[in-house]
């Protein structure tokens, strides 16, 4: 009798030790299906979302904005002083003012689609108009490729000006520089030409109603080869131009010092002129270029990159874009340092401008 209540006694604590572990089970089991149903539901909300934060939109608001409007509001001053200063004060223009216009006009027409640029990037808004879509982006990369050729242009006018004093070298004539600025904008023109028709098609993809940046176009040619071409094109070649340049004048200048000793002592101001220009688009233009490069790779479906990698990477580029951009606000100061008494006549001019403001207030 007592081994059969030890058996029921055993059965009854068995049968607890069940149903204990039933509703361990069972409780697991509802927790795991509340747990499933929570994360189906913030999946459903957020399933376009990221798994890390959208910081470019963050970036564009406020790094882009404010930058191309500090830009805009230094550097279209400057540039506009110096192309009203060539058209008034300078009478006998020579082939390196000639080249320093031309860069000054390019500069200015770029530092005007600053505001506009600005002022959406400030209201988190896309440019509704193609035609104006269009027009910006070709602006800023032909400024972007003809600054550096015709700093290139500039150093080889101060290499042959060390090189032939008397200017009696037929590239120093102001007609071979009216030449060579007329093909330099060809040259510059026919390399950005591809990126409309790269614009356009990105544009009718987006149903006219997304204006967006030459690393995320999609268009019908090799976006990858293109922008490696006018990389090597527009800006390695030119750069391979302003250091062979450095190079001559460096070594002419030591040439010059071994023959004559107090020569070159006026000959010093163009190298370093030179070699600062080389330098500025050394550390402006290359990380924009590099990062323009690994972006539009990374939108490539054969790199296979995770969405925040490729966030991060695109965060990288727009850091580098004003960076690019700065050198129209830099260019000023070569005018004054590369330009034949271009200084003492601006100066000379705003004296005049001063003095007949100060009459005029006497009389009234």
């Amino acid at each position: 009798m007592q081994n059969d209540s030890d058996k029921l006694f055993g059965n009854n604590f068995l049968t607890q030790e069940l149903l204990e572990d039933f509703s361990s089970v069972q409780i697991l089991s509802w927790l795991h299906l509340l747990l499933a149903a929570l994360h189906t539901q913030v999946t459903s909300n957020y399933s376009m979302v990221p798994p890390c934060t959208n910081i470019t939109e963050v970036l564009e608001t406020y790094y882009l904005s404010p930058s191309y409007g500090i830009e805009f509001c230094i550097g279209f001053p400057g540039n506009f002083v110096v192309v009203l200063g060539y058209i008034f004060c300078l009478q006998q223009w020579q082939s390196c003012n000639i080249y320093l216009f031309s860069l000054a006009v390019s500069d200015l027409i770029f530092l005007c689609t600053l505001p506009r640029l600005a002022y959406l990037y400030a209201n988190d808004q896309s440019e509704t108009s193609p035609y104006a879509c269009i027009i910006n982006r070709y602006v800023l990369h032909v400024n972007l490729y003809s600054s550096i050729l015709f700093m290139v242009l500039l150093s080889m006018d101060r290499f042959l000006l060390i090189r032939y004093p008397t200017r009696n070298h037929y590239l120093l004539r102001p007609r071979s520089a009216f030449i060579l600025t007329g093909l330099s904008w060809l040259a510059v023109n026919v390399e950005v030409a591809p990126m409309i028709s790269l614009m356009i098609h990105d544009l009718q993809i987006g149903n006219w109603s997304r204006c967006r940046d030459f690393a995320s176009l999609e268009g019908n040619i090799n976006t990858l080869g293109y922008s490696l071409g006018l990389t090597l094109t527009g800006y390695l070649l030119p750069l391979l131009g302003l250091c062979g340049f450095s190079y001559q004048i460096a070594h002419l200048l030591r040439v010059q010092e071994r023959a004559v000793q107090n020569r070159t002592t006026s000959y010093k101001r163009p190298l370093r002129v030179v070699v600062m220009a080389a330098v500025m688009f050394l550390v402006l233009y290359t990380p924009y270029h590099v990062l323009r490069n690994v972006r539009i790779a990374s939108n490539e479906a054969w790199a296979g990159m995770q969405p925040c990698t490729n966030m991060y990477i695109e965060c990288l580029y727009i850091l580098t874009r004003p960076l690019a951009f700065l050198h129209s606000v830099i260019n000023p100061v070569f005018y004054f340092f590369m330009g034949d008494k271009f200084r003492e006549l601006l100066f000379a001019k705003l004296r005049k401008l001063g003095r007949m403001k100060e009459q005029q207030r006497g009389q009234d």
